[in-house]
């Protein structure tokens, strides 16, 4: 009787150490997934949603990274993936031109485009004949003042034959950009026409929109792209394949199922900043997810030819001080 008492217990300790032992791999396996920071460019919007997808559905995990989707700090998202304390950030390609424009340029270089071409441009009312960019003469424009928007604007109205002169400018501290247009607080202003492009249809506000990429072909640059850290790049490229396979899975997964992906992003926001948005992210979901990879074989690919031509128009136009041509791009970490 004691030898069986003896052996149930031996039994016992058995399958408690054996659980032990499970739940001790489990946490090994746990530790196991390399950490990963990614720094946004800004508030989580439709432009991410691969990224959350990505997460939500496990595909980071699959690929042993345990990913961090990080707010971008006061000094922005660039200066933190430079400085290693983010291994990947979004940036887009002309403001990520100062970067590169230094004597030591900061160790950032793009590696993927989150959406293949430029699809930013003027939005303005219907009806007051701003539908290409000799329609600004005259007209009220609110700028950021930034050296390459004034250039590019410029530029697109000289091309019709308009003066750049000729247009207004004021402070741009708008929020909705749609609003601010019925509302003749301006009559133009830039945007991105997967976001407030499509909010000027969920607002009913009647507008006339042009893209820069249909002025000239030189300004239709990489935006945004998606950064990373070039020692961490040296140091670790297999982890850096990993983490852009699983995101290519995720923007792909968003092409496929853009509502699906939509609530990801939505649920996956620890800003909060969507919650009672969500009928504008599915409608820029469904829009821009046609523009993740477009007329590209792969997502996240460069064209060398449409990357230099636009580093060569600022150089051109004596808007960098350096060439920056054949610079802050890189192909070679897509499958």
């Amino acid at each position: 009787m004691a030898g069986k008492t003896i052996m149930a217990l031996a039994l016992s300790l058995t399958l408690v150490c054996g659980m032990a032992s499970g739940a001790c791999a489990d946490e090994t396996e746990a530790k196991e997934l390399t950490p990963v920071t990614f720094c946004l460019d800004w508030t989580p919007n439709t432009n991410h949603t691969g990224v959350y997808a990505a997460q939500a559905l496990g595909y980071y995990e699959e690929a042993g990274l345990d990913v961090s989707i990080v707010q971008p700090p006061e000094n922005g998202a660039v200066l933190m993936c430079a400085a290693g304390q983010a291994e990947f950030a979004v940036d887009a390609q002309d403001t990520m031109a100062a970067s590169l424009d230094l004597e030591e340029p900061l160790g950032v270089t793009a590696v993927a485009a989150l959406v293949q071409h430029n699809t930013s441009g003027i939005l303005s009312r219907a009806g007051d004949g701003i539908t290409s960019p000799k329609g600004l003469a005259g007209k009220v424009y609110s700028t950021w003042e930034s050296p390459i928007e004034m250039a590019m604007i410029r530029y697109c109205m000289e091309q019709e034959g308009a003066s750049f002169d000729d247009l207004k400018l004021i402070p741009n501290d708008i929020t909705d950009e749609p609003a601010a247009l019925a509302a003749h607080q301006t009559d133009a202003v830039w945007v991105f026409y997967g976001w407030s492009g499509v909010n000027a249809g969920i607002e009913g506000v009647d507008c006339d929109y042009w893209n820069f990429s249909d002025i000239s072909p030189e300004l239709d640059y990489y935006t945004p792209v998606l950064l990373a850290n070039n020692e961490f790049l040296e140091k670790n490229p297999e982890t850096a394949k990993a983490f852009l396979e699983a995101t290519r899975r995720g923007y792909e997964y968003a092409i496929e199922n853009p509502k699906e992906a939509a609530d990801m992003l939505i649920e996956g926001d620890s800003t909060g900043s969507l919650k009672g948005s969500e009928e504008l992210v599915y409608a820029s979901q469904e829009w821009l997810s046609a523009k993740y990879i477009d007329d590209a074989k792969q997502w996240g690919v460069f064209d060398p030819e449409r990357w230099d031509a636009f580093y060569g128009w600022l150089y051109e136009n004596e808007l960098t001080a350096h060439d920056l041509r054949t610079m802050g791009y890189t192909n070679d970490y897509l499958n």
